[in-house]
C-alpha cells in the first residue's frame, strides 16, 4: 500500500478525485472559448509555410514594399472553334465590371486583360484580377473569387469559363481546408466511438474516455491560440488539423491503457479507490514514457527549416501533453468517481479470473516460444520485402493538379489555359533588383530558357522601384508547378546572381516550391536522426538496459520502411495518386516513430515487471498475454482516427493518413506482437544487458 501512495493517491482519492473533477472544470469552462478562436489565428500565408532564410521568402518581404502582397485569379474564357463577337464584347462588359470590384480585397481597378491567345481569330482570353493576400488574406480568398464568379459566371452554349491561376487555386485549397477542425473532429470522434463500443462493450464505459479526450482537446487549443496570439507560435490549416488527430489517438490510447491495468486491479482489490491507485502506480510509468517520446519527438521539428514543419512541433507537443496531464488525473478521477457499474455489462468482480492470462495473445506468446529465432527471421524477412516498395515511392511534390482527391474548377482551367497560353502565365517569377543593374538583370532573365522573352511588361526606367530597387515579372513556358519550372527558377537564379552588384532575388509560386522542397530534403536528413536518438535515450532510461533498445529501434525502422513500401504500391497502383509530398517520408517518420514505439514501451515495460517475478522468458509470455488485447485495442484507435484524414479532398492528408494507418496496424499485430517477443525469446536475458535482471529466489505475491 505504502508504494502506491503519493501522486496516484492524490488523483483518486475519496475527496481529492472531487477536487480533480473541479479543477478540470475550471480549466474547461476558461478554455472552451478561447478554443472555438484557433481557426482565426491560423495563420496560412504563404509566408508561414515557406522557410524563413530561403530567397522565396525574402522575396516576397521585398515585393511588400513595392505593392500589396497579392496573388492573381486568372479567368479563361475558351471556345474551341474560336471567340465570337459575341464572346468578345461580354468579356469585354465582365472586364468592365470586375474593374469596379473592391470587395473581400478585390483590386478590381488593376483587372488587367483581357489577354488573347492570338491577334487574329483568337480562341481564347485571358483576365487577371488582383487579390490582395495580407494577415486576413486566407479567410477571404474563398469569398473574393465567388465575387469574381458572380461577374464572369460558368459559361455556355459552347464557351468554356473558368477561375484558376494562384487566386483560383488557393480558393479551392481553402475551401478544402474549410470546416477542416470540425470535419476531423467528428470523423476521429466517431472512429473513437466504434472502436470503444468494439472494445469496452460498454455503452457507459465508453463515454468517460470520450468526455475526457474532448476536454483535452480544448485546452490544448486553447493553450496553442494564446501562444499563437501572444508568443509568435505559427499556426496553419495542416496542424490544427493534425492536433486534433494527435489528440483523439494518443488520448484514447492512454485511456484504452490505463482502464486494463484498472480491470486487473479491481478483481484484486474490494476498494475501487486502491484499485485504481494501484493502476496508476503499475501503469503510469509506461504512460508517461510513452507521451514523453511523442512530445519529445515532436519538439524535435523546431529544428526543421521548413516554418510549417517547426511550427507543427510544439502544437502536436502541446496536444499530447494535455492529453496525457487529462488520462493521468481526470479520466481515472471520473472512472473511480462512477464506481465498478461504469463497466456494465461486463463488470470486473472481485476474484474474478483475468480472462487475458488464457487469451488468443497467451496461447500465441507459447507458440512463439518455442520456436524464436525462425519466428523473427521470418518477420523480419517479410517485412524487409515489403520494404522493396520503396522503389515505387515519388516523394518529389504534387503538382496543384495532382493535389486534390477530386478535380475543382481551379485545375480544369489551368489544363484550359494551358492549352491556348504559356503554361506559366498567371503565376509569374518575381525579380527584385538594385534599379542601377534593372536593365543587365532584365536582359539576363529574358535570355534564360523557359522564360518568355517578351512577358517582362514595362520598360527597365517604368518598373515598380522603392528604396533603389525594382521589381520584375517573368512568364515561364512550363506550368508553374512542375519539375521544368522549378529547373527554369534555378536557371534564371543564376543568371541574375551573375550580373554584378545587382544583388538580384527571384520569387514567385514556383520558386517557393523549389525552396520548399529543399528545405524539406535538409529536414529530414536532419530530423529523422534526431527522432531516432531522441527514442533511443528515452527506451535506455525507461528500461535501464542498451540491447533492449536497440531492438526496439530496429523493429520500429523496419515497421516503418515497410509501411511506406506498402503505401507507394497502393498509391500507384490502387489508388492511382501521381506522388507524394516532399515532406511525406518525414511526417509519417515522426509519427510512426514516435506513436509506434508506444506499444513497444507498453510491452516491454510491462515484460520487465513480468521477469522480476519470473525470469525473462516466461516474462515475454505473460508480458504479451497480459497486454496483447489491450495493444491491440489501442492501435485500431489510433488507426481509425488517422484513416479520418482521408476525409480531407486533399491528396497530401490522405497519403499521410494511410500510411501512419497501416503502419500502426503492423506495429499492433505483427512488430510488436510477433517480432518484438521472438526477439526477447530468442535472446533472453541478455537483452537487459548491461544490467542483470533475474527474479528473487521467492517471487512475492502478487496482490
Amino acid at each position: 500500500m505504502t508504494g502506491t501512495r503519493g501522486v496516484a493517491h492524490l488523483v483518486c482519492g475519496r475527496r481529492s478525485k472531487w477536487v480533480v473533477l473541479v479543477l478540470w472544470l475550471v480549466v474547461l469552462f476558461g478554455t472552451a472559448p478561447l478554443a472555438q478562436k484557433l481557426t482565426d489565428a491560423q495563420d496560412n500565408d504563404a509566408a508561414s509555410w515557406l522557410p524563413g532564410s530561403a530567397e522565396s521568402t525574402q522575396v516576397l518581404h521585398l515585393s511588400e514594399n513595392f505593392r500589396p502582397e497579392q496573388i492573381p485569379a486568372v479567368v479563361v474564357y475558351a471556345r474551341d472553334g474560336g471567340l465570337t463577337a459575341r464572346d468578345r464584347a461580354e468579356i469585354a462588359e465582365d472586364v468592365s465590371e470586375l474593374k469596379r470590384l473592391t470587395d473581400h480585397g478585390i483590386r478590381g481597378a488593376e483587372t488587367r486583360g483581357p489577354v488573347f491567345d492570338r491577334e487574329t481569330d483568337p480562341r481564347a482570353a485571358q483576365v487577371l484580377v488582383p487579390i490582395t493576400m495580407d494577415e486576413k488574406g486566407w479567410e477571404r480568398i474563398s469569398p473574393a473569387v465567388e465575387s469574381i464568379r458572380d461577374v464572369v459566371g460558368t459559361g455556355g452554349a459552347g464557351l468554356a469559363v473558368h477561375i484558376t491561376g494562384p487566386g483560383g487555386t488557393s480558393a479551392d485549397f481553402a475551401e478544402a481546408f474549410e470546416g477542416i477542425d470540425s470535419t476531423l473532429l467528428f470523423a476521429a470522434m466517431t472512429v473513437v466511438i466504434v472502436m470503444l463500443l468494439i472494445t469496452y462493450r460498454s455503452p457507459s464505459l465508453l463515454l468517460v474516455p470520450l468526455v475526457s479526450v474532448i476536454v483535452a482537446l480544448f485546452t490544448a487549443q486553447a493553450l496553442i491560440y494564446l501562444l499563437a496570439q501572444h508568443g509568435g507560435l505559427t499556426v496553419n490549416g495542416q496542424s490544427a488539423g493534425i492536433l486534433t488527430v494527435l489528440v483523439f489517438g494518443a488520448g484514447t490510447d492512454y485511456a484504452l491503457l490505463l482502464v486494463a491495468r484498472y480491470r486487473e486491479e479491481l478483481r484484486r482489490h474490494d476498494d475501487r479507490h486502491e484499485a485504481m491507485a494501484r493502476a496508476l502506480h503499475r501503469a503510469g510509468p509506461a504512460v508517461i514514457a510513452s507521451g514523453a517520446t511523442v512530445v519529445v519527438s515532436m519538439l524535435v521539428l523546431l529544428a526543421a527549416e521548413m516554418n510549417s514543419t517547426s511550427g507543427l512541433g510544439p502544437v502536436a507537443a502541446i496536444g499530447v501533453a494535455v492529453a496525457l496531464i487529462a488520462m493521468m488525473s481526470l479520466f481515472p478521477a471520473l472512472l473511480v468517481i462512477f464506481g465498478r457499474w461504469i463497466f456494465w455489462p461486463v463488470i470486473p468482480r472481485l476474484g474474478t479470473e483475468n480472462p487475458d492470462e488464457r487469451g488468443v495473445w497467451a496461447r500465441l506468446g507459447r507458440r512463439i516460444a518455442h520456436r524464436p529465432r525462425v519466428t523473427w527471421v521470418a518477420t523480419a524477412v517479410a517485412l524487409a520485402i515489403c520494404s522493396l516498395g520503396l522503389i515505387q515511392l515519388r516523394a518529389e511534390g504534387l503538382s496543384n493538379a495532382d493535389a486534390f482527391t477530386d478535380k475543382p474548377d481551379s485545375i480544369t482551367g489551368q489544363e484550359v489555359s494551358e492549352r491556348y497560353f504559356p503554361a506559366g502565365s498567371g503565376d509569374p517569377l518575381v525579380i527584385v533588383s538594385n534599379r542601377a543593374q534593372a536593365v543587365q538583370v532584365g536582359r539576363a532573365v529574358a535570355e534564360t530558357e523557359g522564360v518568355v522573352p517578351t512577358s517582362l511588361g514595362l520598360p527597365p526606367g517604368t518598373r515598380p522601384a522603392w528604396d533603389g530597387k525594382v521589381l520584375f515579372e517573368a512568364t515561364m513556358t512550363a506550368p508553374a508547378d512542375s519539375q521544368a519550372a522549378k529547373e527554369t527558377v534555378e536557371r534564371v537564379r543564376d543568371a541574375v546572381h551573375a550580373v554584378p552588384d545587382a544583388d538580384a532575388k527571384v520569387g514567385g509560386g514556383t520558386a517557393a516550391l523549389l525552396d520548399m522542397d529543399r528545405a524539406t530534403t535538409h529536414d529530414n536528413i536532419l530530423i529523422i536522426p534526431l527522432v531516432l536518438l531522441v527514442v533511443l535515450l528515452i527506451l535506455c532510461v525507461l528500461l535501464r538496459a542498451l540491447i533492449a533498445p536497440l531492438l526496439l529501434v530496429g523493429t520500429v525502422i523496419l515497421s516503418f520502411t515497410a509501411a511506406l513500401g506498402i503505401s507507394a504500391l497502393a498509391f500507384r497502383h490502387v489508388f492511382d495518386y501521381a506522388g507524394e509530398a516532399t515532406d511525406f517520408p518525414l511526417f509519417v517518420f515522426v509519427f510512426l516513430v514516435a506513436l509506434g514505439i508506444d506499444y513497444n514501451i507498453f510491452l516491454t515495460t510491462r515484460i520487465r515487471e513480468e521477469a522480476t517475478h519470473q525470469g525473462t522468458r516466461p516474462g515475454v509470455v505473460t508480458g504479451l498475454a497480459a497486454t496483447g488485447a489491450v495493444i491491440t485495442s489501442a492501435g485500431l484507435v489510433l488507426a481509425g482516427t488517422f484513416a479520418a484524414l482521408g476525409t480531407l479532398p486533399m491528396v497530401a492528408f490522405a497519403e499521410i493518413g494511410f500510411t501512419v494507418a497501416l503502419g500502426v496496424l503492423l506495429d499492433t499485430f505483427i512488430v510488436r506482437s510477433v517480432l518484438v517477443t521472438s526477439l526477447f525469446l530468442d535472446v533472453g536475458p541478455s537483452v537487459w544487458w548491461p544490467n542483470r535482471l533475474e527474479p528473487a529466489a521467492a517471487p512475492p505475491a502478487r496482490e
